[in-house]
């Protein structure tokens, strides 16, 4: 199918969700019990959750090197003082914001892979993101890691979904993408919902581009279909809109779907000025969402992955703020995690033109998750070469 022709219908998509065609269909508990019945989970079998932070995190003041006397030099207003800190061991502690993954340290359930990064970093939101989605840091490409999973895993709509009404570049593949849920998503009026039904009815007339727009439109009515009876709880203002799209994913969880892949988002990491506030409050709802959704998962084989499109630059700047860096921590956190450090700290004083140099590939950690969260040959999704760390037990 064209690039062009799979945007449009991309867009088109987008645009539903926010109109409240995601919440069009519904399903009773008895049906969705069938569904269960029919496809269910398997027991013991591995989900992902990825969550990105946009807006390019501050990584020195999330995982805090509080007694390397280069931090306090390079940021003397900006840094944390080693007793506002939460100790992980003598050098480094995490953000006073973040107990509740303080507690996940402890219980030896969070993973902290330091300096990660990729090679010829890009300080560029758009293109960093997009590297960090595509998997390819050499050249850009129209699929995510997540889309070229569902390339190369079958046919069925609900392996991986996306929490919100526009689909990611990590979700895009060439012959699959992941579907759209949107938690917040108002129903449609019976007709309106009944025209659009119509969108995915084939006609042996179509051409192959209108045959995967239908198959496009029958894969939302399928998920929808599965997921509607599920979506009890929706964002309020001035809520915690990370802890709704994950209290969403432990529904679908509990219930057995056979999604093996979901995606949320946090935004606003981009701190160019009065950082140290605008932080605290973001990995506050980083910590509150991520904690409460692992202590509601016990027992389950979930695995969340955390990351930002790059880190900060070192020293402060004149805002008391942090400009575009490149490496940063990325966490891996769930019962199947062995907790623990993982890549070598970066150091403050040796950089690249003021930047981290960073000492871990991000494509390893998504080899792991793929080899083993969801029992998937890694090479075809992140090419050759790249290996496990050793995160998931």
């Amino acid at each position: 199918m064209p690039e062009f022709t799979r945007r449009q219908f991309l867009v088109g998509s987008s645009v539903l969700g926010a109109l409240g065609v995601l919440g069009a269909s519904a399903i009773t508990w008895d049906e969705l019990h069938r569904r269960a019945e029919t496809t269910p989970l398997p027991p013991g079998s591995g989900v992902l959750v990825v969550l990105t932070l946009y807006g390019g995190n501050d990584g020195i003041n999330t995982v805090i090197p509080y007694a390397d006397n280069a931090y306090h030099d390079a940021r003397p207003e900006l840094a944390y003082r080693a007793e506002e800190v939460l100790h992980l061991d003598d050098r480094l502690g995490l953000n006073p914001a973040m107990k509740g993954l303080a507690q996940l340290w402890q219980q030896r359930r969070l993973a902290i892979v330091r300096g990660v990064g990729y090679p010829k970093p890009d300080h560029s939101h758009f293109r960093s993101m997009d590297i960090w989605q595509t998997a390819s840091p050499d050249e850009p490409v129209p699929t995510g890691w997540i889309g070229r999973w569902l390339d190369v895993t079958g046919d069925d709509p609900v392996r991986a979904v996306s929490i919100g009404s526009v689909l990611p570049q990590l979700a895009l593949g060439v012959k699959h993408t992941a579907a759209a849920l949107d938690p917040a998503s108002a129903p449609l009026p019976p007709e309106m919902s009944a025209a659009l039904s119509g969108l995915a009815a084939t006609d042996p007339a179509d051409s192959a581009a209108q045959g995967c727009v239908c198959t496009g439109y029958q894969a939302e009515q399928t998920v929808e279909q599965t997921f509607s009876v599920l979506k009890g709880t929706k964002a309020t203002p001035g809520g915690n809109p990370l802890s709704a799209q994950l209290d969403l994913v432990g529904r679908c969880i509990k219930a057995a779907v056979p999604t093996r892949v979901y995606s949320v988002s946090l935004g606003g990491f981009d701190t160019h000025a009065d950082e140290r506030h605008t932080q605290e409050q973001l990995l506050g709802r980083f910590d509150e969402a991520v904690s409460g959704f692992l202590r509601d998962m016990a027992g389950h084989p979930v695995v969340l992955l955390a990351y930002s499109e790059f880190g900060r630059r070192v020293h402060a700047n004149a805002s008391q703020g942090t400009d575009h860096g490149t490496a940063g921590p990325v966490f891996v956190a769930g019962a199947p995690v062995e907790g623990g450090f993982y890549g070598d700290e970066p150091s403050l004083t040796d950089l690249d033109d003021g930047d981290l140099k960073s000492t871990v590939d991000f494509r390893d950690i998504y080899h792991e998750l793929l080899h083993r969260v969801v029992a998937t040959d890694p090479d075809a999704v992140v090419g050759p070469g790249r290996r496990d760390l050793g995160v998931i037990a």
